[in-house]
């Protein structure tokens, strides 16, 4: 198995430990974090050695990389490896599904990269190297299909750690949020790479101060992922917590773009999506990218739902002025965007997106071109 971000991580803890009920014969290993560990994956690599953004952070970072790759890849060819896991991060886990392929190990894709966003040819790598890839956004499995990849939607994977009634989840659980009379926490969300929060944060904390000088009502907080040290945040002078108790304290929030937006609207958490890079990064990614909206809720939605500040259009004094158009209970814009949050919730499936990943690793396990049965690695 392998992840390499905090949200891969959680997500596949939760199938590792699906696979394992199912299975319990099964030696699971690979790259991951401290979810995975815990639910049974013994680590070859942490999500500290695979955390980076933008192509000058992985330059820096190459010869790492490359020696980890070639430790997963002599894997494949030393160990009984019977089928290969990866989680989304397609830059390192598309090469070592071909080496996988090619050692005629099984290889079982979830999370599908984002080939509908950019760079539509990693849709043709899919079918040549992949036997099946899972997809966790409505509108991708159609998209595949068309490239010939063999393919499954099949729900999101935050549905299962979401207990908000299906209709009208998102108003009921921001209403139940903030008891009458008491202070409202808005949440910062700048990310879980270390180079995305030395981007991100430094806006995000000046337009919170903003913020507090004219509501007095408010407490914020930071949104801080285990593998990130405490010290990157001192700066932004607000306390840290992890992203889920982030998430079920908030009124509102300052997000990068990302799953942290899904998570934000199941919990019914209104949001301003801000996002930065270096100008040659950005430069690159206006001629790739092909989608309206870099915000999943409103790719889902089909529709803006949430505003996003872009680049230069990221500045403190514009993030505080739409965040400030959100604290009010009967808002327009917080009404109409907790709305929003409805559409998106029925358009992600049904819970139990894990055991269905864990069903298709299984079958997978037992097909009969493999002499062995099943409870090999995978």
């Amino acid at each position: 198995m392998s992840a390499g971000e905090s949200s891969g991580d959680r997500h596949g803890a939760a199938v590792a430990r699906e696979i394992l009920r199912k299975l319990p014969g099964a030696r699971l290993f690979g790259i991951g974090g401290r979810e995975m560990e815990a639910a049974g994956v013994s680590r070859l690599a942490g999500l500290d050695e695979l955390s980076v953004m933008g192509g000058t952070e992985v330059l820096r970072r190459l010869p790492g990389f490359l020696r980890l790759e070639r430790r997963i890849r002599r894997l494949f060819t030393t160990e009984d490896v019977r089928l290969f896991l990866p989680i989304d991060y397609p830059g390192l886990n598309l090469r070592l599904a071909r080496a996988a392929r090619r050692q005629g190990r099984g290889v079982l894709y979830y999370i599908a990269p984002q080939v509908w966003a950019w760079r539509e040819g990693r849709a043709r790598k899919l079918r040549r190297d992949c036997d099946r890839v899972l997809t966790v956004l409505p509108f991708e499995a159609a998209l595949l299909e068309r490239y010939g990849v063999r393919t499954e939607f099949v729900g999101h994977p935050l549905l299962d750690e979401t207990r908000a009634p299906r209709s009208g989840a998102a108003a009921r659980a921001a209403a139940g949020r903030r008891p009458s009379g008491a202070r409202r926490v808005v949440g910062l969300f700048p990310g879980s790479r270390a180079q995305e929060v030395r981007c991100m944060l430094p806006v995000f904390a000046e337009a919170a101060r903003r913020l507090a000088r004219r509501h007095r009502d408010l407490d914020f907080i930071i949104a801080r992922p285990p593998h990130l040290p405490e010290a990157l945040y001192a700066e932004a002078g607000f306390p840290t917590t992890g992203a889920r108790e982030a998430t079920e304290r908030s009124w509102a929030a300052l997000t990068k773009s990302g799953t942290i937006t899904l998570e934000l609207a199941l919990a019914g958490v209104p949001m301003v999506v801000g996002y930065r890079m270096s100008r040659v990064e950005w430069a690159i990614g206006r001629r790739l990218v092909r989608v309206p909206s870099i915000v999943l809720v409103n790719l889902v939605a089909e529709a803006p739902v949430v505003p996003e500040l872009l680049q230069d259009r990221l500045t403190a004094a514009r993030a505080a002025e739409a965040i400030e158009g959100l604290l009010a209970e009967e808002a327009p814009a917080r009404r109409d965007m907790l709305r929003g949050f409805d559409v998106v919730r029925e358009r992600l499936g049904e819970p139990g997106c894990a055991a269905r990943v864990a069903r298709h690793a299984i079958q997978l396990l037992a097909e009969p071109d493999s002499e062995d049965p099943p409870g090999a690695a995978c």
